[in-house]
This record gives structure tokens, C-alpha cells and sequence, in this order.
């Protein structure tokens, strides 16, 4: 089975392997996407405040001094929060490869077993009663 041929009803360890690594990579694409976003955000914000002195030094209105300065202050506030959305995507990739780890600790050997012999495996709860 390819990765491509993963259906997201297939909970097989094979299945579920594929699809912890997918999230780990998603997670890790969009971590350092958002530093890129948080990057360019603290750098507009420094030139919100950039202008918002040159237009103070100019002698304009108060107002347009206040109003860029709040651009200012509202990018540097989402950079922050992007910061923080960083570090929990980074953390959520982590864990999801901690948990890949994990699973296939506790169900790579049975799968191999199953998946080495030719006979069928009886479905969950076969055997209770």
C-alpha cells in the first residue's frame, strides 16, 4: 500500500504509521511557515513605528501619528501570538512523532507477525464472549 492509497477511515498500523508522519511533516511545513509570517510581522511593525516617527518628526496631524503607531502596536502584538502558535505547532509535531515512536513500540512486531503469514487474522473481538 502507498502512502497515496492511505484512506482516512484505515486505522491498519501500516495506515496509522503513514499518518502520524504526515502530521509530524504538516506540523514541522507549517511551524516554520509561521516564523516566516511572525518574521515579516515584527518587520512591519518596526516600520509602522519607523513612520509613525517620521511622520511625527514632520510636523502632520497627531492623529495619523497615533493611528500608525497602533498598526504598530497590533502587528507586534500578532508577531507574539505567532510566537506562541509556533511553538505549539513545533510542540504538536514533537508529539506526534513521540506517539509514532510509541505506537509502533506497542504494535510494530504484532503487524509484522500478521502481516508475515498467510493466513487471515480474526477480527477484533473474535475470541471474547
Amino acid at each position: 500500500m502507498s502512502t497515496n492509497e492511505i484512506k482516512s477511515d484505515d486505522n491498519s498500523y501500516k495506515a496509522t504509521q503513514v499518518k502520524l508522519d504526515r502530521l509530524s511533516k504538516a506540523l514541522d511545513d507549517k511551524a516554520v511557515e509561521l516564523e516566516a509570517l511572525r518574521r515579516r510581522m515584527k518587520d512591519n511593525a518596526k516600520r509602522a513605528q519607523d513612520t509613525a516617527q517620521a511622520i511625527e518628526h514632520a510636523d502632520l496631524d497627531p492623529r495619523f501619528v497615533e493611528l500608525t503607531s497602533a498598526v504598530s502596536t497590533a502587528l507586534g502584538g500578532a508577531a507574539v501570538h505567532l510566537q506562541r502558535l509556533t511553538e505549539d505547532a513545533a510542540t504538536g509535531a514533537a508529539h506526534s512523532r513521540m506517539l509514532q515512536r510509541s505506537h509502533a513500540q506497542s504494535y510494530g512486531q504484532l503487524d509484522e507477525v500478521r502481516s508475515g503469514r498467510p493466513e487471515k487474522t480474526p477480527k477484533p473481538g473474535f475470541f471474547a464472549e
